[in-house]
């Protein structure tokens, strides 16, 4: 729902040298062309490595010294070694400006020794600092993170208005140039991502066909993984998860949230779909391990079978 961009448009409010109630950062000082480089040096960004580098955030030397010879694998995880970095960015005197921001994303991948480095921190933080933690699951965050936060929650765009955000971004996304894509493929990549608009958009980057995306359900229960031979495991892990998540609403007698009812093969027994949804969790928990991509597809691809055959 845009945490992260708003993140950082304060973060850049914040470090801005003309900032106005109005729009916020100037975008014409230094201050936010060093924030739009990634070379600010009061604003320390903490994220999982994987996301660093998707968003163009500069990891630490040794973390990238290691990455690039093949010592470590890049996190979906904030390591504590990177949130131990941040708390010592918090004691040096600030480079420019009146304030130093820490932004944090997403919050909810704090695991608890991270977070607990952090709290002392949060809770009294040094001199002029502000902290902006951004996560689409504040529950998951410690009860002691929370409590010394404000809060400030999101609201749910319209269909309307989060339709036309996606139109705009598809016209202005350099991957999608010459692919056009109608207002009903939008409708559909939109249900697909549960209503969130920059998701929806990473789907109508994937290149398929609005048809190709109805048919999944009902290919995946086949065991017919053509179409999904080029994604990523965690891109086919969140599939399986929306198809699991949708055959388990259907059979509870509810309606699905990702693909309309008839897109969807015949839903199993709930105790079934219950324990294929155990499985997906589990998974979840070591898809970015260096396993055999192939091996995981083809486990995960007999598993959907098993389930979804009568």
């Amino acid at each position: 729902l845009g945490q992260y961009p708003l993140a950082l448009a304060l973060a850049r409010a914040w470090l801005c040298e003309s900032p106005s109630p109005e729009q916020g950062a100037c975008g014409r000082c230094a201050s936010c062309h060093a924030v739009d480089v990634r070379t600010h040096p009061d604003l320390f960004v903490l994220m999982p490595e994987t996301l660093a580098i998707e968003l163009g955030w500069p990891l630490d030397e040794r973390t990238q010294d290691k990455i690039d010879k093949k010592e470590l694998k890049p996190g979906k995880f904030i390591r504590v070694d990177a949130t131990r970095e941040a708390v010592a960015f918090t004691q040096f005197t600030r480079s420019r400006g009146n304030t130093k921001v820490v932004l944090v994303y997403p919050a909810d991948r704090l695991n608890m020794e991270s977070a607990n480095t952090l709290l002392k921190t949060l809770e009294e933080p040094p001199g002029a600092l502000r902290f902006v933690l951004a996560t689409e699951a504040a529950h998951a965050l410690l009860p002691t993170i929370r409590s010394r936060c404000q809060n400030h929650a999101l609201e749910w765009p319209a269909q309307a208005e989060a339709l036309g955000w996606l139109e705009q971004a598809v016209q202005g996304d350099e991957s999608l140039a010459g692919k056009p894509q109608s207002r009903e493929a939008l409708a559909t990549w939109l249900l697909a991502a549960g209503g969130r608009p920059d998701e929806a958009l990473a789907l109508a980057r994937l290149g398929l066909s609005t048809s190709t995306w109805a048919g999944l359900p009902r290919s995946i229960a086949r065991g017919d993984w053509s179409a999904l031979a080029d994604w990523a495991p965690a891109r086919q892990l969140d599939l399986l998860h929306k198809i699991c998540h949708d055959l388990m609403v259907v059979a509870s007698g509810g309606l699905p949230r990702f693909f309309p009812p008839s897109d969807l093969p015949p839903p199993p027994r709930l105790s079934a779909l219950l324990q294929w949804q155990k499985a997906l969790q589990q998974a979840a928990r070591t898809v970015e391990h260096p396993f055999n991509s192939g091996l995981q597809q083809e486990a995960w691809a007999g598993l959907a079978r098993s389930v979804l055959t009568p």
